[in-house]
C-alpha cells in the first residue's frame, strides 16, 4: 500500500504543478490499461477522449489536454483518496475551460489507478464525458 500511495502522491504532485506531459507519463508502465471514455470509447469532438495503451499515449493525453484547455482557468478539487493494496480511487471534481469555444465544463469524477512494479498500470477515469463534449459545442449543454 505504501508503494501505491507514494506513486499516487507523486502523480498528484506532478499534475498539480503542471509538470510536462513526459514527466507525468514517466509514472506509467510501458503498457497501460487506459480508459477515459465513458460512456462510449471515443468522443470525436473531444481530442483527448480516445483509446490509449502506451506510455507515449499517456504523454499525448496530457499534451492534448493542455493544448485545448485554458490552464489558468482550470481547477481540480480532490475530495477523497482510497488506497487498497495496489489500487487507489480518487474522487473529486474538475472545472475547465475549452480554448476553442470559451465554454466551461464542470464534472465530478472517480479515477481508479492501479500500481504495479512502481508504475501506474491501470488508469480508468469515470467522468461525465457528455458534459465535456457539450463544452466543445458538439451537443447542447
Amino acid at each position: 500500500m505504501n508503494e501505491t500511495k507514494a506513486v499516487v502522491d507523486e502523480f498528484l504532485r506532478r499534475t498539480a504543478a503542471g509538470d510536462t506531459p513526459e514527466r507525468i507519463a514517466e509514472l506509467y508502465a510501458e503498457t497501460v490499461d487506459w480508459r477515459v471514455s465513458w460512456p462510449v470509447p471515443r468522443h470525436p469532438a473531444v481530442p483527448w477522449i480516445r483509446p490509449r495503451s502506451t506510455r507515449a499515449d499517456v504523454a499525448d493525453h496530457y499534451r492534448t489536454f493542455a493544448a485545448v484547455c485554458v490552464p489558468e482557468a482550470g481547477e481540480v478539487r480532490l475530495d477523497e483518496i482510497i488506497v487498497d493494496g495496489p489500487v487507489a480511487v480518487l474522487f473529486g471534481a474538475s472545472f475547465q475551460q475549452v480554448k476553442s469555444t470559451g465554454k466551461r465544463f464542470a464534472m465530478t469524477f472517480a479515477l481508479r489507478l492501479a500500481v504495479q512494479d512502481g508504475r501506474i498500470a491501470k488508469h480508468h477515469m469515470y467522468e461525465d464525458s457528455l458534459a465535456v463534449e457539450a463544452a466543445f459545442g458538439a451537443r447542447p449543454a
